[in-house]
């Protein structure tokens, strides 16, 4: 299992939302390349960058800070504001590694499919946030209809084979993750299913390596806090999979 730091850019910050809520907002670092060399050098395989700002349709210049994080050398999966083909070009340009598609994969799902054509199915991944079991979009603003496991279901028809599950109501709150949602859609889907919300402790992250199923885990919050170290949460993923 893959664990993902977690960079989320606002404002050339580096913040976490509580619930996705603007409004509760913490600033953790005034320098998010520093941050993510402070992650690569503590171990980390694979860096999850989240473009605030272009999920809420606000003006930045997160691009940039995306370029700097990429001649890291680790690879970034990144995501927030995505809405259209040449949009994700120009992050695949800027060095994204992987795209999360989230709104435009509800609103316009057959760009899912274009994406996995033009870039490869290992550089899409579909976000499935929910909350209050339908997903949600414009930076977790909107409520669908769709349930993540319908939604997920449709894309790995139409060609996505990794997602991303946030229980929105568990992002940023420390409050622990969905294992059993998480676990449920991996199964169900047959999609490569990264957990995203909540995690709280090196026990949920034996829990979602333990039964060999979720493919990855993103942690912020636990690990700006403080709560365990990313060192720890390697080892403790590590030792879950043995």
């Amino acid at each position: 299992m893959i664990i993902y730091p977690a960079i989320d850019l606002r404002g050339g910050k580096v913040v976490r939302l509580r619930e996705g809520d603007p409004k509760q907002q913490t600033v953790f670092s005034e320098d998010p390349v520093a941050t993510a060399r402070g992650w690569v050098d503590a171990g980390a395989a694979w860096l999850h960058v989240v473009n605030l700002d272009g999920a809420f349709g606000s003006a930045n210049e997160n691009l940039r800070v995306l370029e700097q994080i990429a001649r890291l050398g680790v690879p970034v999966q990144f995501g927030g504001g995505l809405r259209d083909l040449d949009a994700m070009r120009t992050a695949i340009d800027y060095g994204a590694t992987r795209l999360v598609l989230g709104t435009v994969a509800v609103q316009s799902p057959d760009s899912v499919r274009l994406a996995t054509e033009a870039f490869g199915e290992d550089a899409v991944c579909v976000a499935l946030d929910a909350r209050n079991g339908v997903v949600v979009t414009h930076g977790w603003q909107q409520a669908t209809e769709i349930s993540p496991m319908a939604m997920g279901l449709h894309h790995f028809a139409l060609g996505a084979r990794h997602a991303l599950y946030t229980d929105v109501a568990r992002d940023g709150g420390l409050a622990g993750v969905n294992v059993e949602a998480t676990e449920a859609l991996a199964r169900e889907t047959g999609l490569q299913v990264i957990a995203s919300g909540g995690v709280s402790s090196l026990q949920d992250v034996g829990r979602l390596a333990l039964g060999g199923v979720v493919a990855g885990a993103i942690i912020g919050m636990a690990l700006y806090r403080g709560e365990f170290t990313l060192e720890e949460a390697l080892v403790a993923a590590r030792a879950a999979e043995r």
